[in-house]
């Protein structure tokens, strides 16, 4: 799962996104409305929550919200927000935010509130994704070859859902990096076949699977 964050305060930011990195999640972070309603705009397929903070410098995020759900992007927002009169909450709820969380807040409950916004049915996400004898359970969190439980690491299950929820596709490494990884993570890095390469011998498959396609990147057999 990938989250951009808008927050101007680089420590809430910083310790928001060491927070969810280490539980899994791959975190873009922009400091500003203008940026973040320009990058939904243009990339907003590749997030599935946006953690968008209401006072922001060059657009704040209530008009960002506004903005983008005026523009039929439906990407998931969780609003945070200092202000917490009835009006402020009621306005970014009736501007198109999800849920809203008031600062100072607990990591434990903004990881609640996103897990609880991303358990939501939506028609395109699918909790069980399948290729032949391999079986990922997203909502557990859980993979599965011929019925025996694949011990992976949280990088390693962000990677194969990723690579299952695109089968028969040729996956550029750059693709790749910029869904499982962040948004800035050096391109040129050989991470993403270092990990394809455990996830191959953690899955018994040596390229039937998880082809290799030389000089592009990846494609997932189904």
């Amino acid at each position: 799962m990938r989250i951009l964050l808008v927050e101007d305060q680089a420590t809430i930011a910083n310790l928001v996104k060491d927070g969810l990195t280490a539980e899994g999640f791959a975190v873009d972070w922009l400091e500003n409305g203008e940026d973040a309603q320009l990058r939904l705009e243009l990339s907003h397929g590749d997030y599935d929550l946006v953690l968008l903070d209401l006072m922001l410098p060059k657009r704040d995020g209530l008009t960002v919200c506004k903005n983008i759900r005026e523009q039929h992007i439906h990407t998931p927002i969780l609003m945070l927000t200092a202000k917490d009169s009835t009006e402020d909450i009621v306005t970014g709820l009736n501007y198109g935010a999800d849920d809203y969380l008031v600062k100072p807040f607990q990591f434990s409950i903004l990881l609640a509130r996103i897990r609880a916004i991303l358990r939501r049915p939506a028609p395109t996400l699918t909790v069980e994704l399948k290729a032949k004898d391999l079986k990922l359970d997203t909502s557990s969190k859980k993979a599965y070859r011929n019925g025996e439980e694949l011990k992976l690491t949280l990088k390693e299950m962000s990677l194969l859902e990723y690579l299952l929820r695109h089968p028969n596709q040729v996956l550029s490494r750059e693709q790749i990096l910029s869904n499982v990884w962040d948004f800035a993570f050096d391109s040129f890095s050989n991470v993403v076949d270092v990990h394809i390469t455990n996830l191959r011998k953690k899955i018994n498959d040596h390229g039937q699977l998880i082809e290799t396609v030389h000089g592009i990147g990846y494609r997932l057999n189904n």
